[in-house]
């Protein structure tokens, strides 16, 4: 076993859960972190039990503005030295920004955003001191374009893009490696909690949580600042530069158009 510590925000499903396996693959020792105890037990023993490796239970709700200051908390009771952060928790919603419940689109920013800023904000001065570890951010293509039906969730991903690409710059040389993993559709419970059950005009195709977590867990370990996996992917974060600004708004907002 290695004596890396790795905190998974959002650990207990999809593409969190996924990356705890790749990090457990390192013999690292995980704390996970999500709100659904149950699921994060279940994962726990299962990590265990196929990794052999050391793994930590911490249930919280980031849309809770004390929740990231009390993770630090106990992390540090505990002893606990976080070598990597893994910043995954997040979420969003569809429809036209002025038909959704603000509290709820308050909740996302809190989430996706200000727990994120939270989190790196007390757990990177320990990094730094030591002068090892890192931030593996969780964006998305989302980041790369406006998102007309989903607004305040593409904001936010260009929010942690734009973040992250700033960190990278300040902690060269520094020990710390910084990456954002930018996904685009994935075969996760995002659609669901998103979209409820309506579904979207158009199709497009999904990768697997599995190998977005591997392609982002790799792009970590080689110190990459920017992952964006799958080809179809990486075709939609070139349409800023390939076609106008009006173009691209519409035609992120003609896909995320629900039936």
């Amino acid at each position: 076993m290695n004596n890396e510590t790795v905190l998974i925000t959002g650990a207990s499903s999809g593409i969190g859960l996924e990356l705890a396996k790749c990090f457990a693959a390192d013999k690292s020792r995980l704390v996970l972190v999500a709100r659904n105890t149950d699921a994060l037990e279940k994962l726990a023993v299962e990590l265990r039990r196929d990794y052999q490796t050391e793994v930590i239970v911490l249930p919280a709700d980031l849309a809770n503005p004390e929740s990231a200051r009390e993770i630090f908390d106990q992390t540090g009771r505990a002893g606990i030295a976080v070598d990597v952060l893994v910043n995954n928790a997040g979420f969003g919603l569809h429809g036209a920004f002025a038909e959704l419940p603000q509290p709820r689109q308050l909740e996302i920013l809190q989430v996706n955003v200000a727990a994120l800023v939270a989190l790196t904000g007390r757990f990177l001065p320990g990094m730094l001191d030591r002068r090892r570890g890192g931030i593996l951010n969780v964006g998305s293509v989302a980041a790369f374009v406006p998102g007309p039906n989903m607004a305040i969730y593409y904001a936010t991903k260009a929010f942690v893009q734009s973040f992250t690409e700033a960190l990278a710059v300040e902690l060269q040389n520094s020990g710390v490696a910084v990456s954002v993993l930018c996904p685009g559709p994935t075969e996760t419970n995002f659609s669901a909690v998103a979209r409820g059950h309506r579904a979207r005009e158009l199709k497009a195709p999904k990768m697997s949580a599995a190998a977005v977590a591997i392609a982002g867990h790799r792009a970590f370990r080689r110190n990459q600042c920017i992952c964006v996996p799958g080809a179809s992917n990486k075709i939609l974060m070139t349409l800023p530069r390939i076609l106008p600004r009006v173009a691209v708004r519409k035609l992120v907002g003609k896909f995320n158009r629900l039936k």
